[in-house]
């Protein structure tokens, strides 16, 4: 067998058949490889492997007693992983598929997200490829993720497949004819009060899932160190007071998707879904309420294309689109109280807004100048009046 040793890894290659002809003499050179690079971490590249049976599937469990740890098994072609998964080796090592090239030149945009974009390869076939070369663990997080949610009733769709996209990775989703409510909405601008509805009662079904206790991060965590990040762009009285409202929220372990935008939630035969899983958390609704906020209302306020230039629709929709979610989801129309929830949700809205100006470039030049001071103008005058964020 060829071995490799770099950054002290140890890279093993397997060849195209293990059985009971030649099972012995791989144990002894896999096991020599082994025992001359302690300390080292194995990998075991399984490219050129075509079949493996009991006996080379013994071969490897004394490997991985021997090692007393997990291995990664890389490169596993779909027959062999089958092989892998019935026997439950996917439990014994860290077992990664051989992924297929996937090219999206030329491809249908569909969605921008904080780490990746989606595209449409095909009429049933969506891609979300991500920005940084070093997204497999981000990925395998996110399906993870997307596999909590489903169990517990969120209708969510799951990756069937990692691709390697050019110089870095994607998930593969099958979503037949699938349309995302931000597509809907510009196709079918007459039906816009319908389309909203049931865009804000699927964010209730999403609300009423309930995770197990330990399985998700908290929302109101995540915001504590976005407060912590901006702490030099407020006063130290603002920042106590932000802390400690935020504390104040009741925990709560129903499900927060987090970038709930329309453009994440796509329409297949007429039922809402969920894509991009990788900023859930629990908490209360208003963490949900502030990214819409954020979303429809706090970045087209200083850039008046924002809106068309992320979402294709004009920015004076915003407003509109914001307006319905608040009426539809608290189902009031007592201006009063539409004020109030609004004064909540805007004040932590402004603290992530302004977590995500100033952690990025988008904190340079006039642009980003003002959107700073909008938020703590925005702060200094909502502070004194939000007695709570409960809504």
């Amino acid at each position: 067998m060829k071995t490799t040793i770099k950054n002290n890894s140890l890279t093993v290659f397997l060849c195209e058949r293990i059985d009971t002809n030649n099972a012995e003499q791989i144990e002894k050179e896999l096991f020599s490889a082994v025992d001359g690079a302690s300390g080292a971490d194995i990998v075991i590249d399984a490219a050129e492997l075509e079949y493996i049976s009991s006996a080379g599937l013994r071969v490897l469990i004394k490997l991985r007693k021997r090692l007393n740890r997990k291995t990664q098994i890389i490169n596993v072609s779909r027959d062999v992983y089958d092989i892998f998964e019935t026997t439950g080796f996917t439990e014994l090592f860290d077992v990664q598929k051989a992924m297929r090239e996937v090219s999206v030149e030329g491809c249908e945009v569909i969605g921008h997200g904080f780490y990746g974009t989606v595209y449409r390869i095909d009429e049933e076939t969506i891609v979300k490829v991500y920005n940084s070369p070093d997204c497999l663990p981000m990925i395998r997080n996110e399906h993870r993720l997307a596999k909590l949610a489903f169990v517990k009733g969120v209708p969510t769709a799951i990756s069937y497949d990692t691709v390697r996209v050019g110089d870095s990775y994607g998930s593969v989703f099958e979503l037949l004819k699938a349309k995302s409510f931000n597509d809907l909405l510009i196709d079918e601008p007459e039906n816009f009060d319908a389309l909203v509805r049931m865009y804000v009662e699927f964010l209730k079904t999403v609300h009423s899932a309930e995770m197990d206790p330990g399985t998700l991060p908290m929302a109101k965590d995540k915001f504590i160190s976005y407060l912590d990040s901006i702490q030099s762009y407020l006063t130290d009285e603002q920042f106590d007071r932000l802390n400690e409202l935020i504390a104040s929220l009741p925990d709560d372990l129903h499900l927060v998707h987090g970038d709930y935008q329309m453009k994440n939630i796509m329409v297949v035969d007429d039922e809402p879904m969920l894509i991009d899983m990788d900023t859930i958390s629990t908490g209360q609704p208003i963490f949900d309420l502030q990214a819409l906020y954020v979303s429809y209302v706090a970045f087209p306020e200083d850039e008046p294309d924002n809106l068309q230039k992320f979402f294709g629709i004009p920015n004076e929709l915003g407003g509109r689109i914001w307006d319905k979610i608040v009426r539809y989801y608290f189902e009031t129309t007592d201006e009063g109280k539409i004020n109030e929830i609004n004064s909540k949700i805007k004040l932590l809205a402004m603290i992530r807004f302004m977590y995500i100006v100033t952690s990025t470039d988008l904190k340079t030049g006039e642009l980003g100048e003002k959107r700073i001071k909008r938020s703590q103008d925005s702060i200094a005058e909502l502070i004194g009046s939000v007695g709570d964020l409960n809504i």
